[in-house]
C-alpha cells in the first residue's frame, strides 16, 4: 500500500546537522538511561543480594531477568517501529523503564526485585531497538561515524558513571542501594520531554497488521530456552525431565514461529532478510559477541570486590580502562570510516583484539597486578568498541529502508540473546567453580566443607565478616572461577572473528533512512537536501 501524500507541514525527509544534534539530545538521554539501568547496579549487586539474604543463583537472575525480557521483546519493538510512530514508542519504552525502576527501588524481597528487572528489561528492549532505528532514519550510513563520538561519549559516561554512582550510593549509609534504581527516573523523564520537543519523524500511513501470534510464539520459545540455560545445572540437572520439557517446548514454539512468520504479511522477523548475506553474518557475529562480552564481563565486579577486596566505589573506578578503550576505539574508528567509507577492516581488527583481550583476562588470579589487569581490560574495550556498533552499521547499510527496524532489531535481539545465554551459562559455571574451589580450599586447610558444594546455592559472602584464612580461600575461589569464565568466552570471540571475515564490504550509502524510504515509496528522488558538504559516495 503506497503512502499517502504528506501535508506541507509534515516532517522533512532529510535533516541538517543542527536538527540531527537536536533530535539526538533526547535519543542520547534515553540511551543513557538504558545504559545506567545495567551499570549502576553492577557494583551494588553483591550488597543488594547480601542485604536481601539471596543466593548466587539469585545474583545471576537479577542480571538475567532484565536481559531475558529485553531479548524477548526487541524484535516486537523493532517491528512496531516499522508500523507506528517511533517517537511515541520510545516514550512508551521510557515510561516502562520508570515503572520498573520504582518497583525495584521499593523491593523488599528478591522476587519483586527480579520482576521489576523484567519490567525494566521490556523498556530497555524498546530503547535498544528504537534508538538505533531512529539514528538510521535521520543519519546516512556514510555520516554515522561523525556522530559516533557523541554516541561513544554517552556510552562511556553511562558505563563509567553508573558503577561509580552505584558504588557511592551503596557506601553512603543515608542513601543505600535503593537509590541505584531511583536515580534513573529523572533522566528517563527528561528524555521523554526532550524527545517530545526535538524528534520529528515522518509516519508512513498504511494499513497496519501486527503479527501477535508470531510475536507470542517467538517470545515464548526464546523465554523457554533462556530459562532452561539459566536454571540447568543449578536448580536441576542438565540431563533431566525439566531440560526435556523446556528445550522441547522451546524448539517446538520456535518452529511454529518460523511457520507463522513465513506466511503472515507483516512478520515480526521477516525471514527474507536472512537471504541477505551481510544480515546473516552480522547476526551470527552479534550473537557470539553477546556471549563473549556480556558473559565474560558481567561478573568482573564480583572479582574486584571479593577477590581483590575493593569497595563498590573503587570497583567502579577499576572498570575505567575497559570503558576508555571502548570510547577511544569507537570514536576513532567511526571518524575514519566516515572519511574513507571503508569499514570491514575495523570489524576484523575488533573481533581479533576482543579475542586477545578475553584470552589475556583468562590468566588473572587474586594477586594480579592492577596495571596488568588494566591493560587486559583496555585491550578488550578497544576490540569491542571497533566491533559492536559497526556490525549494526554494516547491516543497516545493506537493507531496504522499509526493513531498517526489523534488521536492526534482529541484530539487537541476537546480541541480547547471546548476552543472556552467556550470563546464564557462565553464571552457573561460576557458582559451581566457586563451590568446588571453596570446598577444595577448605579440605586443604583441614576444615569440613559446609553443605556439600557444587550446587552453586551458597549465598554471596560478606567478605568483611569472614576470618582471615577463610577469606583467603574465598578470594582464591572467585579469582579462579572468574578467569575460567574468560577462558570459556574466548572461543566465542574467535568464532565471531571468522564470521566477520566472510562479510562482503559494500559502499556506505549517503542518504538517510527517511530519504531512502521516500524513494522506495515513490515519493521522489532520494537526493539529500541541505547536505552539500557530505562526502561523495564511495566508488
Amino acid at each position: 500500500m503506497t503512502a499517502t501524500q504528506a501535508p506541507a507541514d509534515a516532517p522533512p525527509t532529510s535533516m541538517n546537522h543542527r536538527q540531527i544534534l537536536q533530535a539526538m539530545s533526547g535519543l542520547m538521554a534515553g540511551m543513557f538511561v538504558a545504559i545506567l539501568a545495567g551499570t549502576v547496579v553492577a557494583n551494588a549487586l553483591p550488597t543488594i543480594i547480601a542485604d536481601l539474604g539471596a543466593s548466587q543463583s539469585s545474583y545471576t537472575w537479577v542480571v538475567t531477568s532484565e536481559l531475558l525480557a529485553m531479548t524477548a521483546t526487541v524484535p516486537l519493538w523493532g517491528k512496531l517501529s516499522d508500523l507506528f510512530n517511533k517517537k511515541l514508542l520510545l516514550q512508551l519504552s521510557l515510561s516502562m523503564f520508570v515503572v520498573g525502576s520504582l518497583l525495584a527501588g521499593f523491593s523488599h524481597g528478591v522476587g519483586l526485585l527480579i520482576f521489576s528487572r523484567v519490567v525494566q528489561g521490556i523498556g530497555a528492549g524498546g530503547l535498544t531497538a528504537l534508538a538505533q532505528v531512529v539514528m538510521a532514519s535521520v543519519i546516512p550510513p556514510r555520516q554515522l561515524g561523525k556522530y559516533a563520538g557523541i554516541f561513544g561519549a554517552v556510552f562511556a559516561v553511562g558505563t563509567v558513571a553508573g558503577p561509580l554512582v552505584g558504588g557511592v550510593l551503596v557506601d553512603t549509609s543515608w542513601l543505600g542501594w535503593r537509590w541505584c534504581f531511583f536515580i534513573g527516573v529523572p533522566f528517563a523523564l527528561l528524555a521523554i520531554a526532550l524527545l517530545q520537543r526535538t524528534l520529528r519523524l515522518p509516519t508512513v500511513k498504511r494499513e497496519v497488521r501486527i503479527d501477535w501470534l508470531g510475536a507470542f510464539l517467538i517470545v515464548a520459545g526464546v523465554c523457554a530456552l533462556l530459562i532452561w540455560v539459566s536454571l540447568a545445572g543449578n536448580e536441576f540437572d542438565w540431563a533431566s525431565w525439566q531440560t526435556g520439557v523446556l528445550t522441547g517446548g522451546g524448539v517446538l514454539l520456535l518452529v511454529a514461529a518460523v511457520f507463522v512468520e513465513a506466511r503472515t504479511p507483516e512478520p515480526v522477523i521477516p525471514l527474507g532478510i536472512f537471504r541477505n548475506r551481510t544480515v546473516t553474518l552480522t547476526t551470527v557475529a552479534s550473537l557470539l559477541v553477546g556471549v563473549a562480552m556480556f558473559g565474560g564481563t558481567v561478573f568482573l565486579s564480583q572479582y574486584f570486590q571479593i577477590s581483590l577486596g575493593k569497595s563498590p566505589t573503587v570497583a567502579g573506578l577499576m572498570s575505567l580502562p575497559m570503558i576508555l578503550g571502548l570510547l577511544v576505539s569507537s570514536t576513532v574508528a567511526g571518524q575514519v570510516i566516515s572519511r574513507t567509507g571503508k569499514w570491514k577492516r575495523y570489524l576484523v581488527a575488533g573481533a581479533f583484539i576482543m579475542a586477545v583481550g578475553l584470552a589475556l583476562l583468562a590468566t588473572i588470579d587474586a594477586k594480579t597486578n592492577f596495571g596488568l589487569l588494566s591493560l587486559y581490560m583496555a585491550i578488550l574495550g578497544v576490540g569491542v568498541g571497533m566491533l559492536m556498533q559497526n556490525l549494526v552499521l554494516a547491516a543497516q547499510n545493506d537493507v531496504p529502508a522499509a526493513d531498517l527496524g526489523a534488521a536492526t532489531s534482529v541484530l539487537s535481539f541476537f546480541r541480547s540473546m547471546g548476552g543472556t545465554i552467556g550470563v546464564s551459562v557462565l553464571g552457573a559455571i561460576l557458582a559451581n567453580r566457586v563451590a568446588d574451589e571453596t570446598a577444595k580450599g577448605l579440605r586443604n586447610a583441614g576444615v569440613t566443607a559446609p553443605g556439600g558444594g557444587g550446587s552453586g546455592e551458597g549465598s554471596v559472602p560478606d567478605m568483611s565478616t569472614l576470618p582471615g584464612p577463610l577469606r583467603t580461600i574465598i578470594e582464591h575461589a572467585y579469582a579462579v572461577a572468574t578467569a575460567d569464565l574468560f577462558l570459556v568466552a574466548t572461543p566465542f570471540a574467535v568464532l565471531a572473528l571468522i564470521a566477520v571475515v566472510f562479510i562482503k564490504e559494500k559502499p556506505l550509502k549517503t542518504t538517510s533512512g527517511m530519504e531512502r524510504l521516500a524513494e522506495e515509496s515513490g515519493e521522489g528522488p532520494a537526493a539529500p537536501t541541505g547536505t552539500d558538504k557530505d562526502p561523495a559516495p564511495v566508488a
